[in-house]
């Protein structure tokens, strides 16, 4: 099945090397990978390798509804791409490019079915977005 690829990006202000740990270590992953102040992350793993599984839960903080994001590494070139496979099929790629005021980070991602593109693009946005605070903070 052929996915709708959707993109988001932001720049960093910090370097590569430091995005990239923020990113990957699941005790930094914990503390942004959630889209709106009501919801967290309260668990994490990341085996950063072809073959390695990233998961991350993802839950409102009143406990009302929540969810288990899992992938399997397709491609990691350290500081510069991983590739990933989404539980259920769909692709993600996200690249790091070092600049002069800090990191862009893009992330190209197979859209799902169930909810609107235009949704699914802010919400990994905002994802993002709450990286970049917590990365300059």
């Amino acid at each position: 099945m052929e996915h709708k690829k959707i993109k988001v990006e932001a720049t960093v202000g910090a370097p590569t090397d430091k995005v990239w740990e923020f990113w990957n270590e699941p005790e930094h992953i914990v503390n942004w990978t959630f889209a709106a102040d009501d919801w967290c992350c309260p668990s994490a793993s990341n085996d950063l390798r072809i073959g390695g599984t990233y998961s991350a839960r993802m839950e409102a903080k009143d406990g009302s509804f929540g969810f288990d994001f899992e992938a399997v590494y397709d491609e990691v070139i350290p500081r510069k791409r991983i590739a990933y496979t989404m539980a259920d099929g769909r692709q993600a790629t996200t690249s790091f490019q070092p600049m002069e005021n800090g990191t862009k980070i893009t992330t190209v991602f197979d859209a799902e079915n169930q909810n609107p593109v235009e949704m699914q693009r802010e919400g990994w946005q905002a994802i993002l977005e709450n990286f970049k605070r917590y990365v300059e903070q």
